[in-house]
């Protein structure tokens, strides 16, 4: 089995659906051959700041090639700061004057609880309904999953059955590990609104997750009837691989896992080896990051070939974890140490994305799950740190985003800066300050806000730590 792992997050799907007005963006050309989309980019002595979004960042200009104006507009990507994951919706019902109601309620970037109990105090239940609905997906859109689900929840109890309502809190509750109590409300949605290709989409999702692939196929037909989406598209074409794959697939059930696995590719002894390992990497996952996920785990086990046709994954990776814990065992007859790796660090993922509300970037969520295997970082550490005192190595704000469009060599360098980077905060702040560094995330925090809070660097100056903590450490 290939040792290298890869981690995506499913809930990319809903970042595909939205559009971002045209604008003129800067595009920095790095020497190791990746590029930073940015919205505006200028020169300050010795480095380049630019901006991205609201978030300002730094670059030394020894790592940069050249500086394209105006290249391309700019791109939210799965690792972005803010909140951009959920369609952009018709919707099928209505909601009472919402861009005034929302002028009333948002105030210099905050909710007005004021406001809002006055506007519920008129005894208006789609004014209510509308008023806390936009209270909801404000928070959402700032990460605070918490107050957006109480916001949510009182805007159901005045309208229970808008289509639109009901549509955004199911996405919420996946968002935050509550992926059986989403389809109900995703259900509900539908019958609200029975010609919504939102509504279809939403309950197609929902029901994938919660590992009803026949019916997501059913549903995801009917959203793509009502509406052509290559979104949608997609999901349906993937939950079709997996149909095909594991048509004959049985599974078998533990405390927190539910295993799919073929019958005649996996022995006994094997499949209950491994719900045995996975069971006690729980327990310390447990303990060392706390928040586990809500819902039952899913894990299906593949034949090499059966792995790549369901995942499409990049030929460089050994296991994936895309809300379901997807592992490759051809010929292996017991638990290796090299599985046993794998698989703790596959669902370190699903902790990792509970405890974040998943928006890790994919450099910390990676290098949190390869500290956790655990692995070391002694075979790269001398070569990490020549690349890091020749300022040779990828950013780590470049690492923000998904790693499966890298190369081999790209992925296995992404891999081990990631484990540098968690390695150096928790030697140097401890595992704490790593689970703080999360649950900021999942507040709403950008990642260089959330390094501020808690090792209270941005990325240049992380980047000036970890490069002498390698010098120190290795002898460079």
């Amino acid at each position: 089995m290939r040792r290298r792992v890869i981690f995506t997050l499913f809930l990319i799907w809903l970042a595909a659906y939205v559009w971002l007005p045209p604008a003129s963006a800067d595009v920095i050309h790095l020497k190791n051959g990746r590029t930073i989309v940015a919205d505006h980019v200028r020169e300050n002595g010795n480095h380049y700041e630019y901006d991205i979004g609201d978030d300002s960042y730094a670059i030394p200009k020894s790592s940069v090639d050249h500086v394209d104006a105006g290249g391309m507009p700019a791109q939210v990507s799965s690792g972005a700061s803010k909140l951009a994951d959920l369609p952009t919706f018709t919707p099928a019902d209505s909601l009472a004057n919402e861009s005034s109601v929302l002028a009333q309620i948002v105030k210099e970037g905050k909710v007005d609880p004021d406001v809002l109990s006055s506007l519920e105090s008129k005894g208006n239940a789609e004014l209510s309904a509308t008023a806390n609905f936009i209270a909801g997906k404000f928070e959402f859109d700032q990460g605070n999953l918490t107050q957006s689900r109480r916001y949510f929840e009182s805007a159901l109890r005045f309208q229970p059955d808008n289509s639109t309502i009901l549509i955004y809190y199911a996405a919420l509750l996946v968002r935050t590990g509550n992926t059986s109590q989403a389809l109900p409300y995703a259900q509900r949605a539908v019958r609200s609104a029975p010609n919504s290709p939102d509504a279809y989409t939403m309950q197609g999702y929902a029901e994938f997750a919660s590992d009803h692939t026949k019916d997501a196929i059913v549903s995801w037909k009917r959203s793509l009837e009502l509406r052509p989406d290559s979104a949608v598209q997609q999901l349906l074409a993937k939950a079709q691989r997996e149909q095909t794959a594991e048509s004959d697939f049985a599974e078998h059930e533990s405390s927190h896992f539910v295993l799919h696995y073929e019958g005649r590719q996996t022995s006994d002894a094997i499949r209950s080896q491994i719900l045995q390992v996975l069971e006690a990497d729980y327990d310390d996952l447990s303990r060392d990051l706390g928040n586990p996920p809500r819902d039952s785990i899913l894990v299906t086990l593949y034949t090499e070939q059966a792995f790549f046709d369901v995942t499409h994954a990049p030929t460089w990776s050994g296991a994936i974890n895309d809300g379901k814990l997807r592992i490759p065992i051809s010929g292996l007859s017991s638990v290796t140490p090299e599985l046993a790796h794998v698989l703790k660090h596959e669902l370190a993922h699903s902790f990792i994305n509970q405890l974040s509300g998943g928006r890790c970037p994919f450099w910390l969520n990676e290098g949190i799950a390869q500290f956790l295997e655990p692995k070391s970082l002694a075979s790269e550490g001398r070569r990490l740190a020549v690349l890091f005192k020749s300022q040779q190595s990828i950013p780590l704000n470049a690492l923000e985003g998904s790693f499966l469009n890298f190369s081999g060599p790209e992925a296995y360098l992404a891999y081990a800066e990631s484990l540098a980077a968690v390695s150096y905060i928790n030697d140097t702040y401890g595992m704490g300050d790593i689970q703080r560094l999360l649950q900021l995330l999942s507040q709403g925090s950008s990642t260089e806000s959330a390094l501020r809070a808690t090792i209270h660097s941005d990325y240049g100056q992380l980047e000036s730590d970890l490069a002498k903590y390698l010098a120190d450490k290795y002898g460079q």
